[in-house]
């Protein structure tokens, strides 16, 4: 292999600077956080498919999110955990599996935003039209919300990346700890003016959608609760909206973090772990803030670890 060649096919991640010390200690760290994500998200996914009372569509609509933060922490992290071990030299990936990284970890992003709206939409049925919830939100519906939202995460990204495809590169140096859209289109020497608008505008079109949308639905919701005053009512709404809340600003608080600091290349460092942190920390807290403190799921873990 000549080395045009292998420039053409073989990159290089820069990855974090982890000193040679604090390697094994990350390495640990890292991966208890990995087995605690996937352990905690897959056994969510289980109880919920298992447990005939949990057969309800805001479960089965929640089940989206521990299976996007499956995609999310094992995208990242396995490859990550291998990196931390080796020589900052000697971090190598092929292009083909940069591209297929770079996809998921837009998919991940995507879908976060995605499926905590059709969440929020199910929390908005339950307490504003209580009556009409089991007509409106039917399995047909469930289905139908959350193939929308995968669709409509593939479909973009999926244009995304294939804009950056159509690019040569001429650089092998992905200056990230994982390989994302910009990083892939950073290593080509050809005018990337069309990647770089659509990248920003999708982000700026999906984040501002999102906080828009999530805040008229609690607005509406709050509403509701105020004019009905239903004691009832008002307990149920602060259970489960709370929840998806604090599910949706762990989300958001992540990556706004990572998006400041992309903006001051003198925090390189701490963007990296920023950028990082956003495929941990909202897939280690979601199961812990979504089944603990949903009464049904709560109750069934302790009969579990009762047992």
């Amino acid at each position: 292999m000549d080395n045009m060649t292998f420039r053409q096919n073989i990159l290089l991640l820069e990855g974090l600077n982890v000193a040679h010390q604090s390697s094994y200690f990350a390495f640990t760290l890292l991966l208890f956080v990995y087995v605690f994500a996937m352990v905690s998200n897959i056994g969510l996914i289980f109880l919920i498919s298992t447990e005939k009372n949990l057969h309800e569509p805001m479960h089965f609509l929640y089940c989206n999110l521990p299976l996007n933060d499956i995609i999310g922490t094992t995208v990242i992290l396995p490859r990550l955990l291998k990196d931390i071990l080796r020589e900052t030299s000697e971090r190598y990936i092929t292009y083909v599996e940069c591209v297929i990284q770079a996809y998921f970890v837009h998919i991940f992003t995507a879908a976060c935003h995605y499926v905590l709206m059709i969440m929020a939409f199910d929390r908005y049925v339950a307490i504003c039209n209580p009556l009409r919830y089991t007509a409106i939100m039917t399995n047909k519906t469930v289905i139908k919300l959350s193939a929308s939202a995968w669709g409509l995460a593939v479909l973009v990204v999926s244009i995304m990346i294939g804009l950056t495809l159509r690019l040569s590169h001429c650089r092998f140096k992905i200056e990230n700890p994982f390989c994302d859209n910009a990083s892939l289109f950073k290593l080509s020497c050809e005018n990337v003016v069309i990647n770089n608008v659509f990248g920003v505008v999708y982000t700026v079109i999906v984040a501002s959608l999102s906080v828009f949308y999530i805040f008229i639905t609690y607005v509406r919701i709050a509403s509701t609760c105020i004019t009905r005053k239903n004691k009832a009512l008002n307990s149920k709404a602060i259970k489960t909206c709370t929840t998806h809340l604090a599910v949706y600003l762990i989300m958001l608080v992540s990556g706004v973090t990572f998006i400041i600091l992309h903006r001051f290349p003198e925090y390189s460092e701490s963007r990296k772990l920023a950028s990082i942190m956003f495929h941990i920390i909202p897939p280690g807290l979601n199961p812990l803030v979504y089944g603990l403190q949903t009464k049904e799921i709560r109750q069934k873990i302790v009969k579990l670890w009762c047992k």
